[in-house]
């Protein structure tokens, strides 16, 4: 028979886009819950709803008895033959039961139960979908901005973006289009203690499931990466590390499968756009992608960038390097509030000590015993190739001293002289 209970429920389900077989689920456990508490729970009844048609059956197997004594589990004989002529007293009937007679205080009990249902599923239904996306990207709109944070609003999901996990000094207003990663999801009807409750946004006390999304996880630099540079995406090309200070500085390191493809140059792109395309979208964070190494020494300067060290001295057991810097590139190297060089020793795992070049080469000469002889003419410096020598001298370049003032700059601005090669030099004369 038609229901309106049942009617009202489609409705409901299909405006929070329920599916007809949890709906059903949902309807035929709450009545089920009903005829125990009409009929006991020792009654035996059936419950069948169809949610096409809006209607719902409900049967419950009552004795066939010439005087009725307890309504809830006898029928008499004279109202059962008028169902089915055939049938005997002391034979089971199943009576029909109009969900509509239950009486209004059962029927607001089940409304109640229904609408509180529904919620829970949607919950439940919002958590499982987004639990399985954590480390995507979306793109929602800002809904409302508060002290806490961002409430943000995708496909008629509401997401929360906490200023720790917004870029510093990016003010986002109503009605904006952002994209951000899905960080974490928090299950519905988490317990608190006391103190997260007390520090917890309003959104998670509400003990609602909770998207939060970030635009200054490293995830998210990962993924625009992956999205502007096919190569990423591919899996050619690696990003191997990452080190971020969300709105000032990043440092990415990566690493080519492919000798063909240079892994710096794919992920900058032609004349930048690729990079510039990420670097908007981190409202102009700066962005530093240098090619990964497992030689410490050479990963140290790179990661030092924008800075060029004239020489980097590892201590590979003690997880320690000296950068020697030329003096006027120690703001570089060092960046606002040291940020660079923080960024550099999260990306390397060594920790950095910066030195001046000037104040090197004084300790330097006041430490010297005549073990260096800076005299030394290039062709007879250790370890140093013919090729090479001669590269030099054709550079002008005759003597260790010589090599020293050039530094590691200068050597790199020799036709034929590698910045592996530049290095292997200096390390040759311990400068």
């Amino acid at each position: 028979m038609k229901s309106q209970i049942v009617a009202a429920a489609t409705e409901i389900a299909r405006e929070k886009r329920i599916d007809k077989e949890d709906l059903r689920d949902i309807l035929e456990d709450i009545f089920m819950t009903l005829m125990r508490r009409k009929y006991g729970e020792e009654a035996e009844f059936d419950v069948i709803v169809n949610i096409d048609r809006g209607d719902m059956e409900i049967y419950v197997e009552k004795e066939v008895v010439e005087a009725v004594e307890d309504p809830d589990s006898q029928i008499s004989l004279e109202v059962a033959r008028k169902e089915d002529p055939e049938v005997e007293e002391g034979e089971l009937f199943a009576e029909v039961i109009n969900p509509e007679a239950f009486g209004r205080r059962l029927i607001n009990i089940a409304k109640q139960t229904l609408l509180q249902r529904l919620r829970e599923y949607e919950k439940e239904k919002v958590y499982q979908e987004y639990r399985t996306r954590v480390g995507e990207i979306i793109i929602g709109d800002v809904h409302q901005e508060t002290r806490g944070g961002y409430f943000v609003v995708v496909d008629r999901t509401e997401m929360f973006m906490p200023r720790s996990e917004s870029i510093p000094n990016e003010r986002l207003r109503r009605g904006d289009s952002v994209r951000a990663l899905i960080k974490e999801v928090i299950k519905p009807d988490v317990a608190l203690n006391p103190e997260e409750i007390e520090n917890a946004p309003r959104r998670r006390r509400g003990q609602r499931p909770e998207i939060i999304i970030s635009r200054a996880d490293e995830r998210f630099l990962i993924r625009l990466f992956e999205i502007e540079v096919p190569e990423i995406f591919d899996g050619i090309v690696e990003i191997k590390k990452v080190a971020r200070k969300p709105g000032e500085r990043s440092k990415i390191a990566v690493e080519s499968i492919d000798k063909r493809i240079d892994p710096v140059g794919a992920c900058v792109g032609m004349r930048g756009v690729r990079i510039q395309s990420v670097v908007r979208e981190l409202n102009g964070e700066k962005i530093d992608v240098i090619a990964h190494t497992s030689e410490p020494e050479l990963f140290v300067t790179r990661a030092l960038t924008p800075a060029k060290p004239i020489r980097v001295i590892v201590n590979r057991e003690e997880g320690l390097a000296v950068a020697i810097i030329p003096d006027k590139d120690m703001g570089l190297a060092m960046g606002r509030g040291e940020s660079n060089r923080e960024l550099a020793q999260e990306l390397t795992g060594i920790n950095i000590e910066l030195i001046k070049e000037s104040e090197y080469y004084e300790n330097t000469a006041e430490s010297e015993d005549g073990g260096n002889n800076l005299e030394m003419a290039v062709e007879d410096i250790p370890g140093l190739s013919a090729a090479v020598a001669d590269k030099l001298i054709e550079a002008g370049i005759t003597t260790a001293e010589g090599l020293r003032e050039l530094g590691l700059q200068g050597l790199l601005e020799i036709p034929g002289i590698g910045e592996k090669t530049a290095q292997k030099i200096l390390s040759q004369l311990n400068i």
